[in-house]
């Protein structure tokens, strides 16, 4: 995913950042490696006749490759609609408006949430979350922790808020989610430069290996129940 929902940027330079950021090859290596998780991993969390908005969606591969009935992909960034077929809201994390309260089944966020400038963004897009989930509805968040990562965290310009699965965890519910599942090492940090590359079926065996994951997973996943009362 291409994180790109940050208010402390514009439109415009969301758009130079994430084109400098990933070249043709790296996106389509994104591409298959997202179409592999879903399948894999991530379809397990979505059922086919569920609506699913995909926060600060990006180039849109999860969107594309997830299975839902509606897909809603929600970005900063005006070029997130060359990327995908499914809706798109143009909007900001914390200010969906064009989404109707208790309308969604599962938000999912992918390496968004260290893009945020400070805790209080953080719990004003959690609380936008819960407002357009309906009781009941999941929210699932995918990104670096910060407890395995290390001093890489810092690579990029635009990381400002280190998390772990602790903090993360905490965060969740002072906005009112009831945690469900906390994976702590999932996948590895990026697949930016790497010298191997990415394939269906490395992704299906990593997926598979579980006891990889305690030795490769830099990234950390959550799931989150918005409570039925």
């Amino acid at each position: 995913m291409a994180p790109s929902n940050e208010r402390d940027f514009s439109g415009d330079e969301l758009a130079q950042l994430y084109d400098n950021r990933f070249d043709a090859a790296e996106l389509e290596g994104k591409r298959i490696l997202w179409e592999a998780l879903c399948r894999g991993f991530f379809d397990r969390y979505v059922g086919p006749e569920e609506t699913v908005l995909d926060l600060a969606a990006g180039t849109c591969e999860f969107t594309n490759a997830i299975r839902a009935k509606r897909k809603i992909a929600v970005d900063l960034n005006p070029d997130t609609k060359k990327f995908t077929d499914a809706e798109v809201v143009i909007a900001p994390s914390d200010d969906m408006a064009a989404i109707g309260d208790n309308s969604v089944d599962v938000v999912f966020t992918s390496n968004f949430f260290e893009h945020m400038p400070d805790k209080r963004a953080l719990l004003s897009t959690l609380e936008e979350c819960r407002r357009v989930l309906r009781p009941g509805g999941r929210l699932l968040v995918l990104m670096p922790n910060l407890r395995f990562v290390g001093q890489r965290y810092w690579d990029y310009f635009d990381h400002h808020l280190p998390l772990t699965h602790h903090s993360l965890v905490e965060g969740l519910e002072l906005a009112r989610f009831a945690p469900r599942e906390v994976i702590p090492r999932f996948l590895p940090y990026t697949v930016k430069d790497s010298p191997v590359k990415v394939r269906p079926s490395f992704v299906r065996t990593y997926l598979r290996l579980r006891p990889a994951w305690r030795f490769l997973g830099k990234q950390m996943f959550v799931v989150a129940e918005k409570p039925a009362a």
